[in-house]
């Protein structure tokens, strides 16, 4: 085993001037940037009485949002309800930093390590979704600041240039060298890059939420907002859900609550919640952008365990701002979802050190909002789906902060078991089989603990998996992406 060696973000923390850091703190709004919009719609009023439909959404994400069209549009004549407990797009739809990639199973090493029979097509799959979303954003004119100039990730530590080298396999893949990599983008911290097109897009995602629920609404869904459901009764041939203002009476159900609780309890330990936190700048002066040259609107992201993700924003006016986040996954004992670790000021102290590490030509730039959010994770780190009270109930979670794309494909998933037809969909083993499920507390906490330390390790290790990591492995619950 290598001796570990702190990560180049490591040093970073110990490095730079925590003065410069408090100061790039100091007038940061710590709301979402996305939601922070005068496009935001105006509310929808809850529920007030009784409500009948043939199909019953819960929860008012993207997956609730596209199980919602998809069923208007396969069947336009069917009446549909989408129950939202506070505002569409509010949480992890509208918190997240606009990724959308084609993948359906968190990548495609992590797609061989669990289900690799079918890995194959379900790289095909993502991509096929990934472009019935572009053309559903054409067909009904939702508007979500759309880029397409694919994803570049970059290699921060000496071992990691070679795994870029061994993927660039194809036409869209480009390897760049550290010389060449000034192309895209200037960083003395990057020591090589893999640029990608075709898998992935970028997106306001608080703007496709928007989207979404303007199509549902035009289609003619019924929208509640702030009208969590409290429970589900199954009255035989319907199942009836309550809320405080009332009930609706549906003869199918599609639960897409994410990481909030499910209204069964038997899906409780399948997931957990994950904090996790971005920054956002001020807009960068022209001097800034040449100083750093990054000239195309492309994703970022480095190779390690505990990964950052990077992107532009680009306004009205052609100013760029950039989005900074990940590092940080945080699980809290107890698995209880509190607003109030939506906010981290240790975490938002390390992504600013770790920021002005890699571009230090940046400073003195601040940062205009801070927030976090909280992911749904499984221990596949992908999605699984499940069908109860005789077919009319069907579940969907787990995406493991991978969900932009693929919540259609499990809107798509839930709708078909819902048919009780046989599709290609409902035939996957990904459709077919569950992940393990998370142990109660302690152990759940001190399990993540373990993990999470073990992750942090391989990363000082040039990524070699210590034993508790190949162990999770063999049992199905590793994680390599």
């Amino acid at each position: 085993m290598s001796p570990a060696k702190p990560t180049f973000f490591e040093e970073a923390e110990r490095l730079v001037d925590s003065r410069i850091v408090e100061k790039s703190l100091s007038s940061t709004v710590r709301y979402p940037f996305w939601l922070d919009s005068s496009e935001a719609p105006e509310p929808l009023p809850p529920l007030d009485g009784h409500d009948l439909c043939d199909l019953a959404v819960i929860g008012g994400g993207y997956t609730g949002l596209w199980t919602a069209l998809i069923a208007k549009e396969q069947h336009p004549e069917r009446t549909v309800v989408l129950l939202e407990a506070s505002r569409v797009g509010g949480e992890a739809s509208g918190r997240n930093g606009g990724f959308c990639e084609a993948s359906l199973v968190h990548g495609e090493s992590n797609g061989e390590l669990h289900l690799p029979a079918e890995n194959e097509k379900l790289t095909q799959l993502g991509l096929e979704n990934l472009q019935g979303i572009l053309s559903t954003l054409e067909k009904y004119g939702i508007d979500c600041d759309l880029q397409s100039s694919g994803r570049l990730q970059v290699a921060t530590e000496e071992h990691q240039v070679q795994w870029l080298r061994d993927e660039a396999n194809g036409p869209q893949h480009r390897f760049y060298s550290k010389s060449e990599l000034g192309e895209l983008i200037k960083s003395d911290a990057f020591l090589a890059g893999l640029w990608t097109k075709g898998d992935t897009v970028l997106v306001n995602p608080a703007k496709l939420a928007w989207g979404l629920r303007r199509v549902c609404l035009q289609l003619g869904v019924r929208i509640y907002e702030s009208t969590p459901a409290l429970k589900l009764k199954d009255r035989g041939i319907t199942v009836e859900i309550i809320t405080h203002s009332g009930a609706v009476t549906a003869n199918k159900v599609a639960l897409a609550t994410n990481a909030f609780p499910s209204l069964l309890k038997r899906h409780r330990f399948y997931t957990v919640p994950v904090y996790d936190y971005a920054l956002v700048t001020e807009p960068l002066t022209e001097q800034q952008r040449q100083a750093i040259g990054w000239t195309v609107p492309h994703g970022l992201s480095d190779l390690n365990n505990r990964f950052h993700y990077a992107r532009p924003i680009i306004d009205d006016d052609g100013q760029w701002r950039i989005l900074y986040g990940g590092y940080d996954a945080l699980y809290r004992f107890g698995g209880k979802i509190d607003a109030a670790h939506y906010d981290s000021e240790a975490t938002y102290r390390k992504l600013v050190a770790h920021f002005i590490a890699t571009f230090p030509e940046l400073s003195d730039l601040k940062f205009s909002h801070a927030w976090g959010g909280v992911i749904d994770t499984c221990s596949r780190f992908f999605a699984f789906f499940d069908i109860s009270m005789r077919g009319k109930v069907a579940y969907c979670a787990g995406f493991t902060g991978l969900g932009v794309a693929a919540t259609r494909f499990g809107a798509r998933a839930m709708l078909d078991l819902l048919s009780g037809q046989e599709t290609q969909i409902t035939m996957l083993e990904m459709v077919r089989r569950k992940p393990l499920p998370f142990p109660p507390e302690p152990v759940a906490w001190l399990g993540v603990k373990a993990m999470s330390a073990a992750l942090f390790r391989a990363d000082r290790r040039k990524g070699r998996r210590g034993p508790l990591l190949r162990i999770m492995d063999a049992i199905g619950m590793g994680f390599d992406s």
